[in-house]
């Protein structure tokens, strides 16, 4: 299959059904050993120091591996994705633009949907049948959910990894449903995670996912719920491709997520909340809404180029966790039943 590299997560069933294999070039940036080393060629091309880390990233991506084809998506994700676009075609690859609706409406979507079909070579109803052929690894990464927040099995960071690998199932969709069946195996073997704190993790996924994932289990707490990358997998997949694509929450309006967050942090009895902003990102302004429309305590943690958590973002982490677990106790000592509802703080 010809390689295509996507910006973000798009209707993938329509660039295999073209005999296209998505590469997700967010994925292959982050997953390399050496991320600096690709944002370096960007910043070589001329790419401004205070410009996000995850463009200069998916460009320095794109060249050191070839990958001619580019899908960007102009509405529904990054501003800065637009002169990205334009420096990708001056170097002379070949750019597709996809822009989702302005809001989640399933007739427009399918419009936009035969649209991309037509320009690559392909039909709604060959992406149609590939959508069934996908169909097994989206349920299984939604019982992999599933299992994170209600089996208490799967660690924050495992579902991190596996949800925010299903924009281009890393490359091999038939590998990646046979490896999470392994994976989901094991797992029900294992002994479930202890009572400890329980945390929702929502916004982009952070250029250090490894290490906060990892220090907040540490520190006695578990990522339950990691917003976008559950996005990613399309929970909600409706009847068809334009059903899928408009319950996605991430391309249209934050109050969408909002809704969506609210329903999840009640369900898992999440404890609080852990918002990423990426440093130079629109996005980022976002936080004032969540902030006011979400009752559940909240820290805000920007990072740009650390691939690790600096020590201040540590300290800010003890601290929110701190504070989590002295109002836990304060519940316990007034005799608060948590019995069944989570420790309920702030929902």
């Amino acid at each position: 299959m010809k390689t295509i590299g996507i910006t973000t997560t798009v209707p993938a069933e329509v660039l295999l059904a073209a005999g296209y294999q998505p590469v997700d070039l967010n994925n292959l940036f982050i997953g390399d050993p050496d991320p600096d080393r690709l944002v370096g060629i960007a910043e070589r091309a001329g790419f401004p120091q205070n410009c996000c880390t995850w463009i200069k990233g998916i460009y320095g991506a794109c060249v050191d591996r070839k990958i001619n084809t580019v899908l960007c998506v102009t509405t529904g994700d990054c501003s800065n994705t637009l002169m990205l676009m334009e420096v990708l075609k001056m170097r002379k690859f070949r750019v597709i633009p996809f822009a989702y609706p302005d809001y989640p409406d399933a007739k427009e979507m399918r419009a936009r949907l035969q649209a991309l079909a037509g320009v690559l070579g392909t039909t709604l109803e060959a992406a149609e049948e590939m959508r069934a052929e996908l169909a097994p690894c989206r349920r299984l990464a939604a019982r992999l959910d599933t299992l994170t927040w209600k089996d208490n099995l799967v660690s924050g960071w495992d579902n991190h990894l596996w949800l925010v690998s299903s924009s281009d199932f890393n490359g091999d969709a038939r590998r990646y449903q046979s490896d999470l069946q392994r994976f989901l195996a094991q797992c029900r073997q294992r002994q479930p995670f202890s009572d400890e704190l329980r945390l929702a993790y929502i916004g982009v996924p952070p250029v250090f996912a490894r290490d906060l994932h990892r220090f907040v289990e540490r520190s006695g707490a578990r990522v339950v719920f990691n917003e976008i990358q559950r996005q990613f997998a399309m929970p909600r997949p409706g009847h068809n491709l334009a059903e899928q694509y408009s319950n996605y929450t991430y391309p249209y309006s934050i109050f969408g997520r909002v809704k969506d967050i609210r329903t999840e942090l009640r369900r898992r009895r999440v404890d609080g909340v852990i918002h990423y902003v990426q440093a130079f990102c629109h996005r980022a302004i976002g936080d004032i809404i969540f902030r006011e429309k979400l009752a559940t305590p909240l820290v805000t943690l920007e990072g740009n180029a650390d691939y690790v958590l600096t020590p201040h973002l540590r300290t800010k982490v003890e601290a929110f966790l701190d504070m989590l677990e002295r109002g836990r106790r304060r519940l316990g000592e007034a005799g608060d039943s948590v019995k069944g509802r989570g420790y309920g703080l702030g929902s």
